[in-house]
């Protein structure tokens, strides 16, 4: 007997941290302005998603001692941006990435909890780590914790902000029509933690949300991450963006999830990615190619060289050839972002490809660092979409447009009717809360 077709989760990435918005564009706007956060949140709950996702950066990035951030002017701080958009929506989940290197369990669990009540159970937070000494000198500790020790960390932070949650009874707040309420006595477990990492002893101070837990989501390709999200957590983050390498992670975290006692539809796989449409698939080619030529102008195309060369490259041309120098292995010039990798081997991939393809350095980096996932018309990216989920190589996307905030209005006016069409993706919405859009029960459920 064949299974029913799986439904499709789709939610919107508010672009914010890489070079991925396309400023050139005149109809790009602010990435500040609460307007730019209002549209993209309005029209993913036009679209009837699941949530709208934050990301976060708690430094500007530079390049040889200076400033140089690639994509944003200010970030501003994602829960606080979400208690605002919870004002002005009603269904759509909001999803903040929160970094539980440099924060605090009580005062974390606290303000998620508040979103959570604001937002009548719509909250979720990304849970990331860091061991990224640059961007820990803003934080007293600094980057004190080692790289081994960041899950762990994680791990006792988000066992830690359950224990507050579930510390308030669903019933321990009490309606009286004379006095407006009271909380029962029994109502609420004082929290006793002692741990590697946290020594906690209080009362915590806000009642258990309406979705007993905000939604985990996780982000993390490492053993280590997979291992963390199969135990904890409610939607992993990825970014595998082709169908076999979705297939190949989809298998190995979803079945680590029965040695923790968990069904694999606890857990929701959502990658990244990102989209270029036409009339026809040419057209749709076509302007894929034209966003990533702007996504990667020539200064952003030296820069990710030095990046990985670790050495000044501005004197070199970037529609020229890629130079006959070898990296610098010594140290860097860009701090606080994410490193591509081993920096000798990505060199030497870099370098054949250059070699075998004939690329200057800005097409190199074009090449090298992502394309559009989905590439076509309306009906061929919906039918993409579902081939994919119906495949088991994700359960759903986090779509991450090009444009700030308007980026995904053609997506929502032309491939969402077609999934709806197909049966795939709901006509409305059928509940409250973001557990229930994701499918996900209330924990003890």
């Amino acid at each position: 007997m064949s299974r029913p077709r799986k439904q499709v989760h789709l939610a919107a990435h508010f672009p914010g941290v890489n070079n991925t918005t396309v400023w050139a564009d005149p109809r790009s706007g602010s990435q500040i302005d609460f307007a730019s956060f209002r549209h993209l949140a309005a029209t993913a709950e036009r679209g009837k998603f699941d949530f709208f996702f934050l990301a976060e950066g708690l430094r500007l990035r530079e390049l040889k001692g200076r400033v140089h951030d690639l994509d944003v002017v200010g970030r501003p701080e994602s829960l606080t941006v979400l208690s605002a958009l919870a004002a002005v929506t009603t269904r759509l989940g909001l999803a903040g990435t929160v970094n539980a290197t440099f924060n605090e369990p009580y005062e974390l669990a606290r303000r998620l909890a508040t979103l959570d009540h604001l937002s009548d159970g719509r909250a979720a937070w990304n849970i990331v780590t860091t061991s990224d000494a640059f961007t820990g000198e803003n934080f007293r500790r600094g980057g004190f914790l080692d790289r081994a020790d960041r899950y762990s960390r994680a791990a006792e932070f988000l066992q830690l902000a359950r224990e507050l949650w579930d510390s308030w009874r669903q019933d321990a707040v009490v309606a009286d029509p004379a006095s407006g309420a009271f909380v029962r006595p029994d109502g609420i477990t004082p929290v006793r933690h002692d741990g590697a990492q946290f020594d906690v002893s209080g009362t915590f101070n806000v009642p258990r949300g309406p979705q007993g837990h905000p939604v985990i989501i996780q982000a993390g390709d490492s053993g280590e991450g997979r291992e963390f999200a199969a135990s904890t957590a409610d939607v992993i983050f990825s970014r595998h963006g082709t169908l076999h390498e979705g297939q190949a992670f989809y298998r190995d975290v979803k079945g680590r999830m029965a040695r923790y006692g968990r069904a694999e539809d606890r857990l929701k796989i959502l990658p990244a990615t990102t989209f270029a449409l036409g009339d026809t698939e040419e057209d749709a080619a076509e302007n894929a190619a034209e966003i990533r030529r702007r996504q990667v102008g020539p200064q952003t195309a030296i820069a990710f060289l030095e990046q990985v060369w670790g050495r000044d490259m501005s004197a070199y041309d970037p529609d020229g050839p890629l130079p006959d120098v070898d990296p610098d292995l010594s140290g860097g010039v860009s701090a606080g972002r994410v490193p591509l990798g081993d920096r000798a081997e990505v060199a030497a991939k870099w370098r054949a490809l250059a070699d075998e393809k004939k690329l200057s350095i800005r097409e190199l980096v074009i090449e090298v660092t992502g394309r559009q996932n989905f590439v076509g018309t309306p009906a061929s990216v919906a039918a993409r979409i579902d081939e994919f989920v119906q495949s088991d190589a994700a359960d759903g996307f986090i779509l991450v447009p090009h444009l700030t905030p308007g980026g995904l209005d053609d997506f929502v006016d032309h491939v969402v009717p077609l999934l709806q069409e197909r049966g795939v993706f709901r006509a409305d919405y059928t509940g409250t809360t973001l557990r229930d859009h994701l499918g996900i029960p209330m924990p003890g459920g």
